[in-house]
């Protein structure tokens, strides 16, 4: 019930409201262009450097086997520490993607760790004036909460570039990035030789269905946005999150500030992907496995909730267009994407 002083003050705010103008709808999503052969796309490397040459030579010709025209960025290749060259020439790189007319998408060639580094540097302005598909994930994530929060297009969280690119990869990329598809994303069958398949099982952790924008991408970069102005308004999104190489406590800890910072109790939906090498190995009998952890967290919100989609470091993943609204349906473990991410 909305507080009122007295019966005059509502009855002069009723009627100011209906002597305003109707409020105009919101202006549509703005999205990059969807691929086509022979696009020219630009690779960056915006946190770490690749450490081989010869890796940057494959990476051309996977994108050349995509049937697209790579463009290198004027600073890949260099190296600065663990990163890719200094913040302002990484940021001076993605900048310049975005300005370039003729470059269609941008693939990040890896991951690693930088892309936050580079986030006061990044031109904003202009990027949300070029919408264009960002490819990557892991460290990349921090360019996609970015994006959303400043550019307010669609990005794919996906495989980077010189990731391997196998049929479970390429084919769910270009239905999203060449033909404006909305594919439903479910784990294929296990190719385990048992009774009772294990490979790529989902867990159920709470049942139902839910809407929401896709956001998310490595819990471990997402957490470390908290308190910037990088990180979206996370308001009925559905969050997908995954990691690597965290133990079981620092999952929990990430997750609890997560509860903490008010962005668990905003969802309507959570999708937790893989978490790769995800043990504390030197816990003992008293450790909690990921999948309690989760439960711990994520069934008291009321929200559906499952585990197991084929997102993260992985060889083979979905490619989830970030900021695209999404339905999830726990019970059935799929994530069925409700509008292109590209024009």
């Amino acid at each position: 019930m909305i507080d009122r002083r007295g019966a005059l003050q509502g009855l002069a705010a009723g009627a100011a409201l209906l002597a305003a103008p109707a409020l105009a709808a919101p202006p549509p999503v703005r999205k990059g262009p969807r691929l086509k052969a022979g696009d020219v796309v630009g690779l960056i490397e915006p946190a770490g450097f690749s450490d081989d040459v010869y890796r940057l030579d494959y990476v051309s010709e996977t994108i050349r086997a995509m049937g697209l025209v790579p463009r290198p960025a004027a600073h890949l290749g260099q190296k600065y520490g663990y990163l890719a060259g200094e913040d302002r020439a990484r940021a001076a790189d993605v900048n310049a993607m975005f300005a370039d007319r003729e470059v269609k998408a941008v693939f990040a060639v890896r991951g690693g760790w930088g892309c936050a580094r580079i986030l006061p540097w990044l031109d904003f302005a202009t990027i949300r004036a070029n919408p264009k598909l960002l490819i990557g994930y892991s460290d990349i994530t921090a360019l996609h909460m970015a994006f959303a929060a400043r550019a307010g297009f669609p990005t794919i969280h996906g495989p980077n570039a010189s990731s391997a690119w196998g049929k479970s990869s390429w084919e769910p990329f270009r239905a999203i990035a060449f033909d404006a598809a909305t594919p439903t994303y479910a784990n294929p069958p296990s190719l385990d030789d048992r009774l009772v398949p294990r490979q790529w099982r989902t867990r159920t952790i709470k049942g139902g269905k839910a809407q929401g924008r896709l956001l998310g991408g490595n819990l471990t970069v997402l957490t470390a946005l908290m308190g910037t102005p990088y990180l979206p308004d996370f308001r009925d999104a559905i969050l997908f999150i995954e990691d690597t190489n965290e133990a079981e406590y620092r999952i929990d800890r990430m997750l609890t500030q997560l509860s903490l910072g008010g962005i668990l109790g905003k969802l309507k939906g959570v999708v937790f992907g893989q978490c790769t090498e995800c043990v504390n190995t030197g816990a003992g009998y008293g450790n909690f496995t990921l999948s309690e952890v989760l439960q711990q967290h994520l069934e008291p919100l009321g929200i559906p909730a499952f585990e197991g989609a084929m997102f993260g470091h992985i060889a083979n993943q979905f490619s989830l267009p970030v900021g695209a609204m999404a339905e999830l349906d726990a019970d059935a473990a799929t994530i069925r994407v409700l509008e292109p991410a590209v024009a």
